[in-house]
């Protein structure tokens, strides 16, 4: 059992806020254009807008985080836990008007699934379908999304890239009445979300973004309702207070362009354990910050390789804290960084930190994407890979991770004196005392 699910403390009092799951019948549906107009429409309208995304995913929640303006943070029944994700939904449900909860793939898939979360906490579904290439088929859609599981609380459906007119209307047409007819959002370049091989855009590349935002808000506003939905009764969690595993700890973050995938859960942590925490960037800085210990998160290295070779200051000094014996954590990209190399797709390869023997090389299609648990001597800690990279390399594994639903997914975690790293990125409030032993010098 994770310290998440083991929280003891005694509840308060239930809270109530009106709360939807925004699910589609599978990915590519518009679940993210959906979930950030409705945030922004509502926000826009003066009311307090929280945004939850179901499942591990780092470049949805920027999104929703820009059209919400408040951050987001994952629910999951295994990764965050149950406890954890009841107390994240309550301490919403205290503040917010709207408690929005942005689906993973389709409503179903996976274990556990969208559907699964809807039902533990008794939020009703927003099913969002792609009508671009359909009509009265729509109707057998929101029936079926509707119906498959008897005990899912069900609200309603919304079309997605619905032509107005005569489309909108044979669509909406298509519902019987007990399924709710939400609106539609039209097909249109000015509010789709552009992507790329792990997925959208992040948000801080998108100058347009909030024009695209507001577009959407505004397509959403003249076709749909945007009544809130009735509210949800969320009771209160067992709460037990994190001890100051890192006071005084100083940890510098990397965070810019090429490192900017970290849960908002785990920094959080980290400073409620008492760190405190210092961005910088290995793309541009030329110095550390004065800290103690380092944390190089996921990203996009393989989109920076020149820039990120070409800083020699900051590799070294990178190099000089771990050969002083300092901790430091690198996920994913941030293990890439450390490698002796690293080819992008097209074959172009850089000379990286070389803290860590070995190469990697980006592929075309995913290599691994897979619920991870993997025991440490600091203790177990869970998270997830995603990653369109090959590691070869010579290094033997501290750990290998597993997958609860067993995948053939095994990431390997390495360690050299204080450093570890890994595929995986790591949800660190899963073991508090872990995570406090990965960073305390």
């Amino acid at each position: 059992m994770s310290t998440i699910d083991a929280l003891s403390a005694e509840p308060g009092a239930p809270r109530q806020c009106p709360a939807l799951v925004i699910a589609a019948p599978a990915s590519g549906q518009g679940k993210t254009t959906v979930t950030a107009a409705l945030a922004r429409l509502h926000t826009r309208e003066g009311k307090r807008v929280r945004v939850f995304k179901c499942g591990p995913d780092f470049l949805d929640p920027m999104i929703l985080s820009r059209a919400s303006g408040n951050p987001v943070y994952q629910l999951d029944l295994w990764m965050v836990g149950e406890a954890e994700s009841r107390r994240l939904l309550w301490e919403a449900a205290g503040e917010a008007d709207l408690i929005l909860i942005e689906g993973v793939m389709g409503l179903f898939d996976g274990s556990p699934s969208a559907a699964d979360l809807a039902r533990r906490f008794g939020v009703p579904v927003l099913g969002v379908i792609d009508g671009s290439a359909m009509a009265q088929t729509f109707g057998a859609l929101a029936v079926g999304l509707a119906s498959y599981q008897p005990d899912l609380p069900f609200s309603g459906v919304l079309g997605n890239r619905v032509n107005p007119g005569r489309h909108n209307d044979l669509i909406r047409d298509s519902l019987p009445a007990s399924i709710r007819w939400y609106g539609s959002l039209p097909r249109s370049a000015a509010i789709e979300l552009p992507s790329r091989h792990l997925g959208l855009v992040q948000a801080g590349e998108l100058a347009d973004l909030d024009t695209r935002l507001d577009t959407a808000a505004d397509a959403l506003e003249q076709t749909a309702t945007i009544t809130l939905p009735p509210p949800v009764t969320f009771a209160a969690p067992s709460i037990e207070p994190l001890a100051p595993l890192l006071a005084g700890v100083r940890i510098g973050v990397a965070f810019d362009a090429s490192f900017a995938f970290i849960y908002q859960a785990n920094l959080d942590l980290l400073e409620q354990m008492g760190a405190t925490l210092t961005f910088f960037s290995p793309l541009t800085d030329k110095a550390l910050p004065d800290v103690g210990s380092l944390y190089l998160p996921g990203g996009y290295p393989e989109l920076h390789l020149q820039a990120l070779a070409a800083n020699r200051p900051m590799i070294d000094a990178i190099k000089a804290h771990q050969q002083a014996g300092k901790p430091l954590l690198a996920e994913c990209g941030g293990m890439l960084y450390l490698l002796e190399s690293l080819s992008d797709v097209a074959g172009e390869r850089a000379e990286l930190a070389g803290l860590l023997t070995g190469t990697a090389q980006m592929q075309k299609r995913l290599v691994a994407l897979a619920l991870q648990s993997v025991e440490l001597p600091e203790g177990v800690l869970r998270g997830h890979s995603y990653h369109h990279s090959r590691l070869d390399s010579a290094l033997q594994p501290l750990a290998r991770g597993s997958c609860p639903n067993d995948k053939p997914v095994s990431e390997a975690v390495f360690r050299l004196e204080r450093l570890t790293a890994s595929y995986i990125h790591f949800y660190l409030p899963s073991n508090p005392p872990a995570a406090a032993a990965l960073f305390r010098p």
